[in-house]
């Protein structure tokens, strides 16, 4: 899956930076922007910062795709990552959403594959990690292992409601609560992002996107202007988005406060 097909540029917004050339001291002030880090007790943590590193995350860049090898993992501290399935015919759909609150690319066992493909889907940095130095810090046990578990229950909770809004919620429905999942993760109501993409990240035709868009900004839940969104009503939004994104929210914040408590 390359670039032009998610609807994004090449272009990063963001300032160049290449760890080759530059490598930051990791610092616990700086892990702290990941919940996921910032819910291990220090010493776990600090034990991992020889392993960490701090990476740009560019628009459209493929962090792994289905069936291939997980080498590394990570802990998004300002990027969004989409997970989507894609089919034979190369078309695909959003599975779920990982931001400053998670991590993507966890394995446990050795030699494991990839069942999703995971896309930057909104430009920033996170935390990459080798997922070998996170298994063998997995089977020192305590702490971590507790974490991660209770994030990936979490993660399937999400997983399977959008497989049960996808299947019965109208155009609409699906684009509030996909704006409201960028939000929950965004620190402005400004979202950048073109009407293909939403298209292609729901599995839906654009021109069913186009007119659902239309629709809200007729309501007034939002603005829309040649690949930025603004949400002008977000409660408007989430009534409108129905129960599956309130069910799926209330418990997704469950199981996260969970793992604070790890």
């Amino acid at each position: 899956m390359n670039n032009t097909q998610l609807g994004v540029s090449e272009k990063s917004p963001l300032p160049p930076f290449s760890v080759r050339e530059t490598r930051p001291v990791v610092s616990y002030s700086g892990t702290q922007q990941n919940e996921l880090l910032a819910a291990l007790p220090r010493h776990v943590l600090e034990s991992l910062f020889e392993h960490l590193e701090l990476v740009q995350l560019p628009f459209g860049k493929e962090l792994f795709e289905y069936g291939s090898k997980l080498e590394n993992v990570y802990f998004p501290t300002t990027a969004i990552i989409s997970l989507l399935y894609v089919m034979e015919d190369g078309a695909t759909t959003e599975i779920a959403v990982v931001g400053h609150e998670g991590v993507v690319g966890v394995s446990m066992f050795p030699g494991e594959r990839a069942m999703c493909t995971a896309v930057v889907q909104s430009p920033g940095y996170g935390y990459r990690l080798k997922a070998q130095a996170l298994r063998d810090a997995f089977n020192q046990g305590g702490a971590l292992p507790q974490l991660l578990m209770r994030y990936n229950t979490a993660l399937f909770a999400q997983m399977a409601q959008n497989a049960v809004g996808g299947r019965h919620s109208s155009i609409e429905q699906k684009l509030c609560r996909w704006l409201l999942d960028r939000l929950d993760r965004s620190p402005s109501n400004e979202l950048k992002v073109t009407q293909e993409m939403i298209s292609i990240m729901l599995g839906v035709r654009r021109e069913s996107i186009t007119a659902a868009a239309g629709k809200l900004q007729e309501d007034g839940l939002i603005t829309y202007r040649r690949g930025n969104i603004t949400v002008l009503d977000r409660e408007g939004l989430e009534r409108y988005a129905g129960e599956c994104y309130k069910v799926a929210k209330t418990e997704y914040d469950r199981l996260l406060v969970d793992v604070a408590g790890c």
